[in-house]
């Protein structure tokens, strides 16, 4: 069977290596096949131990007793994209039309969009490294080139004006950057975001940002759009966005786009031959997110975060695992793990996770999925479980460590 070029341009996905390892010690340590019969603890996936608040959870209920489960436009449910623009207003002092707003089947979907829209083959999308490996996997299913651009922790591991500027080229199409990030947990600094967004307008190119983890900002000085940051309102700013995380709705795959006028009918046609509409049941339930009860829910968990985040970093520093640079929103912290590795014998973010995964039954996600400009030392570690579990993660790395 011949496989499709694109197919084979787009890399694997190590951290499911390490994801069927820990599955595979889980059963065992289960069923009693190996001596440490400890369960695993799960600090690799990046999904919150929050479920869909109390009044999400019943209006899904009550679209499928009611039948409210055929086809909606491909745009969107036009009542959910008004709630959208009502909460642009509303938390971020921004105003976003709801015509403006495309309702997707996810933020993957909406990246896939917003690449096949904008992308053209050849084209070259710079992007920070480290960064979510699957973003530059969008570019490169569109015909593009992803450009891996190095970052340091003194720029916050994110793409700066002057990064941009130096790395443009004739090919070059424009950015996809993403403020909170993943792995890193940090933002670009909203004025260096207007910088960014200024290089690339004066060449005629794209700004795309993902703002997926942008409900769960820690630092009033970060937890700003850019659709409010850049200039002109940010009306040629790609934004996309999830109902994932800060709305903790991760397995009902929804998410937005928030695009420019202009480029409302293209997507509306993507979206209709790809995906037809997003979950409809799922778009319905998604109207009570924004309910001032479930507004005040999301916020006490928001602040539960924020708690897990102050404490677990400093534990992780003490245990020789620095994290270079604060996260200021997201769930996750981005540490240095040659310190810790020596002390075990080996070298390296890899090694040192499956090494963790087997003397500890701790899982946790090597650096080397994103990126290759030093991420091989590195390792994530997502702080969206429970407090118990990051207590006794930290108990046990720190009887293999100390």
């Amino acid at each position: 069977m011949r496989i499709a070029a694109r197919a084979g341009r787009i890399e694997p996905f190590y951290v499911m290596e390490v994801a069927k390892a820990a599955q595979a010690i889980a059963r065992d340590a289960a069923c009693g096949a190996i001596e440490d019969t400890r369960p695993l603890v799960f600090l690799n996936i990046g999904e919150p131990d929050f479920t869909a608040p109390p009044l999400v959870r019943q209006a899904a209920e009550r679209a499928v007793r009611d039948g409210a489960t055929q086809y909606t436009p491909a745009l969107g449910l036009d009542a959910l994209r008004e709630r959208i623009s009502g909460w642009y207003a509303e938390r971020f002092g921004v105003d976003v039309p709801a015509r403006r707003i495309v309702v997707t089947a996810g933020a993957s979907a909406a990246l896939q969009l917003a690449c096949l829209a904008l992308v053209e083959s050849g084209d070259e999308i710079l992007l920070p490294d480290p960064s979510y490996p699957c973003n530059r996997q969008f570019v490169s299913a569109a015909e593009g080139t992803p450009v891996l651009i190095p970052t340091t922790a003194a720029e916050r591991f994110q793409l700066s004006a002057a990064k941009v500027e130096a790395a443009w080229r004739p090919a070059t199409r424009g950015v996809l950057l993403a403020s909170p990030s993943n792995p890193t947990g940090t933002s670009i600094v909203p004025a260096e975001m207007r910088a960014i967004h200024d290089v690339v307008r004066a060449r005629g190119g794209i700004t795309i940002v993902d703002e997926i983890y942008l409900g769960l900002s820690h630092d009033d000085a970060y937890g700003q759009t850019a659709l409010a940051t850049c200039a002109d309102g940010g009306d040629d700013v790609i934004s996309v966005n999830s109902f994932s995380k800060y709305f903790h709705m991760t397995g009902w795959r929804l998410g937005w786009l928030v695009v420019p006028e202009a480029l409302v009918p293209a997507v509306e046609r993507l979206a209709q031959n790809l995906f037809i509409c997003a979950s409809t049941v799922a778009q319905h339930a998604a109207l009570a997110c924004f309910a001032p009860e479930s507004i005040a829910e999301y916020e006490r968990r928001r602040a539960a975060f924020r708690a897990r985040r102050d404490w677990f970093v400093p534990q992780l520093q003490a245990l020789g695992l620095p994290v270079p640079v604060a996260p200021d929103g997201a769930f996750y912290a981005w540490a240095d793990c040659t310190q810790a590795a020596a002390r075990l014998g080996v070298q390296g973010g890899w090694d040192f996770a499956f090494e963790v995964l087997r003397r500890a039954h701790v899982a946790i996600t090597p650096g080397r999925d994103f990126g290759t400009a030093d991420t091989a030392r590195f390792v994530r570690f997502s702080t969206a479980s429970a407090p118990e579990q990051l207590q006794e993660a930290v108990a046990r790395l720190g009887a293999i460590l100390r």
